[in-house]
């Protein structure tokens, strides 16, 4: 999969939250449904539009010459088998995070969640410490504990077709060889996803975020959608870089 792809879908995926999230804070605040409905889906289309407005440029750019119409193909929007489960798992953390949580933040089965993910999640002891410093409810916690449990879910499932998703991508290399070429995107992906591990998983970036964020729609993403974007990157970043031997 190439940047520009992964850019939009990831773009698409953090309006969509961020756009839910602020429907419900404004709903919860008393404002009228219609009224909020159509301030949040202006504010996301517009959002949306701007930044697939860039990708879409720097996709554009990255073979000069060739008509966009031309590389467009309908299995770049269809949802695969990996996608169709992160959108059902996304949908679960929204649902979790909005309808669920906050009658049932304590103890249970999500207390013996938050004790088998902490275990597996050097990031909650960060995590913990942030939202404790801030004051914020314990119901966040829980909603990071779910976030991961589907994430590794999805990683798994994910893993267990790497095989299948590195053959369909050394296809795509042969029909247009990516701008940063195989091994280039490869790297890039790979970073990307050390980062993101270094941040979410290890937990440096909890530190960092002041408390205004962290209890914002920004901290809503984070604790929910965030790790199952960082499991759809790492199966990206492995697959490109499975595609890369003559094996695929």
């Amino acid at each position: 999969m190439g940047v520009s792809r992964l850019l939009a879908k990831g773009w698409v995926v953090f309006c969509l939250f961020a756009g839910g999230y602020a429907l419900e804070a404004a709903l919860h605040a008393g404002m009228p449904v219609f009224e909020s409905l159509s301030q949040v889906l202006l504010t996301v289309v517009l959002f949306g539009a701007m930044g697939l407005l860039f990708i879409g440029g720097y996709g554009a750019s990255a073979e000069v010459g060739t008509p966009l119409v031309a590389r467009f193909r309908p299995r770049h929007i269809l949802p695969g088998f990996n996608e169709i489960v992160f959108i059902v798992f996304a949908l679960a953390i929204f649902i979790v995070q909005v309808l669920y949580l906050p009658d049932h933040a304590q103890g249970g089965i999500l207390g013996a969640l938050q004790s088998a993910i902490g275990f597996a999640v050097p990031g909650k002891s960060p995590l913990r410490i942030a939202l404790a410093a801030c004051g914020l409810d314990g119901g966040r916690v829980f909603a990071a504990s779910f976030g991961w449990l589907l994430a590794f879910i999805y990683l798994g499932s994910a893993l267990s077709r790497i095989r299948l998703a590195a053959g369909i991508v050394r296809l795509e290399h042969k029909d247009r060889t990516p701008s940063l070429g195989p091994a280039g995107l490869a790297l890039v992906e790979g970073l990307a996803a050390v980062v993101g591990i270094q941040l979410f998983y290890v937990g440096s970036l909890y530190g960092l975020v002041p408390c205004s964020v962290m209890q914002g729609i920004a901290g809503d993403v984070v604790m929910g959608p965030a790790p199952l974007m960082l499991a759809y990157l790492i199966t990206a970043a492995l697959s490109n870089l499975l595609a890369l031997g003559p094996e695929a």
